[in-house]
């Protein structure tokens, strides 16, 4: 700076016109480098400079002394098509390899297996409190690792409400009940299937004419009772004929002696699920139902402390009813028909009446075989009565919708505080319908982190525009009456149940225990069904149970939790045939999910969801093919077999 500022003016004008002149030079030389290099890389210099020209050599070079031909070909024009479509995301045709393993056929005999309830591996576990009979999943290394077939000649079942009359023989081929229930009106069989004329052991009129019953002292009809549970359901004709009243019933029953009870329950089109009352919770919520029923379903309700009632309180909402016919109610006319003394009946109803009494149920009414007790409607009065009562005492540390694996405590279930005797704990429902769109208690209260009132109306707006792009793609979803059974494996706030209410479908709404908020409180509160479930498991229930099947997020949730394979091939199991399943998920895990599904051979096609082609989350469509097992050998085959082998 002081060597110029010694320059005169015009000196120092023409040093910085001089670099400035130098500058632009270098930069037209590199410019012009550049232009170059980009024709030389295009094939745009002559082929005749093999000096500058240096083709990529193949993995096998050419050996000495041979002459090399290179072809050159002109550049392709710019291609500006989206690459980021889904349907080009995975560009397998049908007929090339799949990618991933291959599950075969599993042996007939697996038809009707149920993984969790085998009966094999029962028999290993306690029969106390029918501990045998809860579930009792396969280890890691006793997976199977194929296909459950269909019985020969299955056949798509009856569309509702035809369906709740009739179910093909092939699909469930078992007459036990058919015999064993002969006089008691529950399943007829007539040619190639079974008829269902409504009854039970306890209503032999008819399950609408004992329904009726039921409703002179419950109101069904004003919307106020929407969800009920059936415990030992047999073939269900309880729940099937509620459904007519807008009540929606979780039916369960063990898988024991009385074959294919729940499977039958499904094959009409009615929600139903293997389950026990032994010694772990069952696998819902508390305060979940609005009515408990059993009829003659076998449970012995005093024994244990009254851990099976005490169970019940759990789950029944505030102001909800138990409803009990047959043994012990009304011993005094029917004991001998029982061939049970008076005296062991008369104590087995002083029990009931005695826990029913310390958990402060009220009996509404007893006619004939049929007694009625109401939950209170908050524990205001009962706490107070505990200076009477000791037992059971009121439960301090467990949270009471914690119920997967949760062992029964023999203690009462505190309702949330409330201010006044005449308030409803945990807060009023809306009767149903309005019910279904109304925002729950749980999240008016704040109970649920991190949902608010906002977020669920925004939850109910998003699932009706996803369903009508489910409709878009799957014309059989769209078709009413086409499905009637389906399964949302992470069911959230129940949207995709509720986004379905105007179709003739049940959706059992199931939220895996590892979600990181339990909703499933929620969704019965909407007046919706559904069951914990951990997706590394098997499901509690039969073998082609569901027409349907969506799975939101669920591998991104079970990533580095357990194999995709075990899931989806439980999905194969439970899943119907010429059935369908919805995958939504992140492109990256659909793509691993889709070369394990080409080893399922089901049929399938990935299209971009509402977020469009530039969105990460894809829709994965899948359809199961219709195959079944082969058909049995005739007896003449069977000879000629055994003939083949004494000959060899």
């Amino acid at each position: 700076m002081r060597i110029l500022s010694n320059l005169p003016h015009h000196a120092i004008t023409f040093k910085t016109k001089q670099i400035k002149l130098y500058s632009l030079a270098g930069t037209a030389i590199l410019c012009s480098l550049f232009y170059l290099l980009g024709i030389y890389n295009h094939g745009g210099l002559s082929t005749t400079s093999s000096s500058l020209h240096h083709p990529s050599l193949p993995c096998n070079p050419t050996p000495p002394n041979t002459t090399t031909t290179i072809h050159l070909t002109a550049p392709k024009p710019l291609d500006f098509t989206s690459r980021h479509s889904a349907e080009l995301l995975l560009p397998l045709p049908p007929s090339s390899p799949a990618r991933g393993p291959h599950f075969p056929p599993c042996d007939p005999k697996f038809a009707d297996y149920t993984p969790c309830e085998d009966v094999e591996r029962s028999l290993r576990f306690d029969r106390d409190r029918n501990i045998y009979r809860e579930r009792h999943c396969p280890a890691k290394g006793e997976v199977l690792k194929c296909r459950i077939p269909a019985p020969f000649g299955y056949t798509t079942p009856f569309r509702w409400p035809a369906s709740r009359e009739a179910a093909w023989y092939a699909n469930v081929p078992y007459k036990h009940l058919t015999v064993e229930k002969a006089g008691q009106n529950w399943v007829r069989f007539e040619g190639d299937r079974f008829k269902f004329p409504g009854g039970g052991t306890m209503f032999s009129r008819g399950a609408d004419a004992y329904i009726d019953e039921i409703g002179k002292v419950i109101n069904l009809g004003d919307g106020s009772v929407r969800t009920a549970i059936d415990t030992g359901c047999g073939v269900a004709s309880w729940g099937a004929y509620l459904l007519a009243r807008n009540v929606l019933t979780m039916s369960f029953a063990p898988r024991d002696t009385h074959e294919a009870q729940v499977q039958f329950a499904l094959e009409r089109g009615v929600p139903a699920i293997i389950g026990v009352l032994a010694s772990i919770r069952l696998p819902y919520p508390s305060r979940a139902f609005d009515m408990a029923h059993c009829s003659r379903c076998l449970i012995p309700w005093g024994l244990n402390d009254g851990a099976y009632l005490i169970e019940l309180d759990r789950i029944l909402r505030p102001g909800g009813y138990w409803i009990l016919s047959g043994p012990p109610i009304n011993w005094e006319r029917h004991w001998k028909g029982w061939r049970r003394t008076k005296e062991d009946l008369k104590a087995e109803q002083d029990v009931i009446e005695d826990i029913a009494r310390r958990m402060c149920w009220k009996k509404l009414v007893q006619r004939g075989e049929l007694a009625i007790w109401q939950k209170p409607t908050n524990h205001i009065h009962c706490k107070k009565n505990r200076n009477v009562f000791k037992e059971p005492r009121f439960c301090q540390a467990q949270d009471p919708d914690v119920a997967w694996y949760t062992k029964m405590e023999t203690c009462l279930t505190p309702l949330p505080e409330v201010s006044d005797i005449k308030d409803i704990a945990g807060g009023q429902l809306a009767k149903w319908p309005e019910r279904l769109t109304a925002i729950p208690p749980r999240i008016l209260s704040g109970s649920l982190p991190g949902i608010t009132a906002e977020d669920f109306g925004n939850d109910a707006e998003q699932w009706k525009k996803r369903l009508s792009t489910y409709k878009a793609y799957d014309y059989q979803l769209a078709e009413k009456g086409r499905y009637r059974n389906l399964l949302d494996m992470n069911s959230h706030l129940g949207g995709f149940a509720a986004a379905l209410i105007d179709d003739p479908v049940w959706v059992m709404n199931a939220v895996p225990v590892e979600a990181k908020v339990n909703t499933l409180g929620v969704i019965y509160e909407r007046g919706l069904l559904g069951t914990y479930q951990n997706w590394c498991e098997a499901m509690s229930t039969y073998p082609r149970t569901y027409d349907f099947i969506h799975a939101d997020s669920i591998f991104s949730l079970y990533k580095d939790r357990c194999d995709a394979e075990d899931i989806l091939l439980e999905m194969d199991r439970i899943l119907r045939p010429l059935g369908s399943i919805i995958i939504r998920d992140d492109v990256d895990i659909l793509s691993d999910i889709k070369s394990i599904v080409d080893g399922l051979q089901w049929e399938t096609r990935m299209v971009d969801g509402e977020g469009g082609p530039h969105a990460r989350e894809k829709l994965l469509f899948a359809a199961k093919l219709y195959w079944t097992s082969p058909a049995p050998a005739s007896a003449d085959q069977n000879q000629q077999a055994a003939e083949s082998i004494t000959a060899s």
